[in-house]
């Protein structure tokens, strides 16, 4: 691409950028304000597909998370060279366990005391300040029902659950004998919710999400008597520049336990390597939700299926993750291959870091750009066709944007196409961390590997898709 083009591209998503924080600034010390008064109160991170760490929403840019000592200790010590394989690190914020009066549980975040009040512009303002006297309907019964009567779910999962359900003991619930199906199916089918039928296409549950709420809601409330406040870090939320995310989450490396793991953890996580993808190529599924636009449903992938998946089912995966149900979408892969091979050149020059049981984020829209702005003729699949084509060459967030029509008359580029990152570092090491008992030389082999690995099978799949 010329260097004009790619300047005038830069330039548009940079205009867009702007315009959407103008409001946002407007109403910065107004939020500041309510933030340090009241509070925000977080809500379930609906677009988690694996990890046994909760994830919430503080804001529409902005997620939460329990602050980990050697996470924390490695978003403040980021390399620069690898800021742009992770999500931005926002600070800290304090978190309560709390009752509405109506008795619901709400996890409500506060800005640490030991914080100036001049760090509060890196918060999100589009967090919610407005009072609430309840809790976001993410409760048990109204969820599982609503996910496996409504028609949500394909026959054959509903038949499943049904088939469980004539085991269990007549004294459990039907609603707790639902939920305890939902968390623990490996596969999923939820059919999107519209308002009507140009609306943007919204997910309401997310099983793993949900599972991993109620367990730190549980954690909290058993701790409630001797602990009420709770560290929490900000970081990036990485999906919410799409309109349907479609999120794969991989476990990176040969080796998963720390070098803190006790003899049980590091056997338990040796053993699950060797009976999966891990121990053979360097990653395995950890979780995956995609979007598939022929019947409107996204297919969720939990990390138990993951583990039991061959090589060719691994492969097989990542061609689901990429196919929209009417055909591969082939303009995403070789922006990936590009992520993961800065990616790869990356870590090859981080002297003495392991990345423990950390996760690889691969994201897209899977309605790409659709029904943002202004609605859609009659022939919707011709125009997101034409959409697909032009974000053929779109790079990640932060990187230049590259557009095959080069028209006029065509929509100036807007968000990156596809977002490759690193995550979860609760487990990483490097020689900086005085602390640790080991230290290692040179480079991260195991999950280097990995990537190698992942390379080869997506470039596979660029290469079939050519044929």
């Amino acid at each position: 691409m010329s260097p004009a083009v790619e300047a005038q591209a830069q330039e548009a998503m940079d205009a867009e950028q702007q315009q959407k924080q103008q409001p946002q600034q407007q109403n910065q010390l107004q939020h500041q304000q309510c933030y340090m008064e009241k509070g925000v109160m977080l809500e379930p991170f609906v677009h988690q597909v694996g990890g046994h760490s909760c994830v919430l929403r503080f804001g529409e840019q902005i997620i939460c998370k329990p602050l980990i000592a050697r996470e924390h200790q490695f978003y403040e010590s980021l390399p620069a060279a690898m800021r742009k394989f992770t999500p931005q690190y926002r600070g800290v914020v304090s978190v309560s366990f709390e009752e509405d009066e109506e008795g619901n549980l709400c996890l409500i975040a506060y800005p640490l005391h030991s914080d100036p009040a001049g760090d509060l512009d890196n918060k999100d303002s589009s967090a919610d300040c407005e009072p609430k006297s309840k809790m976001l309907k993410w409760s048990n019964v109204e969820m599982a029902s609503s996910m496996l009567m409504d028609d949500n779910y394909s026959k054959d999962v509903r038949s499943r659950h049904s088939r469980k359900e004539k085991d269990k003991s007549g004294h459990k619930l039907q609603e707790d004998m639902e939920l305890e199906w939902l968390q623990q199916s490996e596969m999923l089918y939820c059919r999107l919710e519209r308002s009507h039928s140009n609306a943007v296409p919204q997910l309401k549950h997310n099983p793993w999400s949900l599972k991993c709420h109620q367990q730190q809601l549980q954690r909290m409330k058993e701790n409630a008597k001797h602990r009420n406040q709770y560290k929490f870090i900000l970081l990036e939320n990485l999906t919410w520049r799409h309109t349907v995310p479609c999120v794969l989450d991989l476990k990176m490396g040969t080796r998963q336990h720390g070098d803190d793991a006790s003899e049980e953890k590091k056997a338990m996580q040796i053993r699950k390597c060797q009976q999966s993808t891990s121990a053979s190529i360097g990653v395995r599924l950890c979780g995956m939700q995609v979007y598939q636009s022929d019947s409107g449903q996204l297919m969720f992938m939990n990390k138990y299926h993951g583990r039991k998946l061959t090589l060719s089912g691994f492969k097989e995966a990542l061609f689901q993750f990429f196919h929209n149900g009417r055909k591969l979408r082939q303009e995403l892969l070789s922006p990936v291959l590009r992520r993961l091979r800065d990616m790869q050149a990356a870590l090859e020059a981080c002297e003495s870091y392991r990345f423990y049981s950390s996760s690889l984020l691969i994201i897209y829209d899977g309605e790409p750009h659709r029904t943002h702005t202004r609605r859609r003729t009659d022939d919707g699949l011709s125009e997101a066709e034409e959409e697909e084509e032009e974000e053929e060459e779109e790079e990640v967030a932060g990187a230049s944007s590259n557009s095959n029509s080069g028209s006029s008359s065509s929509p100036a580029p807007r968000s990156a196409a596809v977002d490759v990152r690193m995550i979860d570092f609760a487990h990483t090491t490097c020689r900086h961390y005085g602390e640790d008992s080991v230290v290692h030389e040179g480079q991260d082999s195991g999950y280097i590997f990995g990537l190698q690995n992942l390379i080869t099978i997506i470039s596979q799949l660029e290469d079939h898709s050519t044929d």
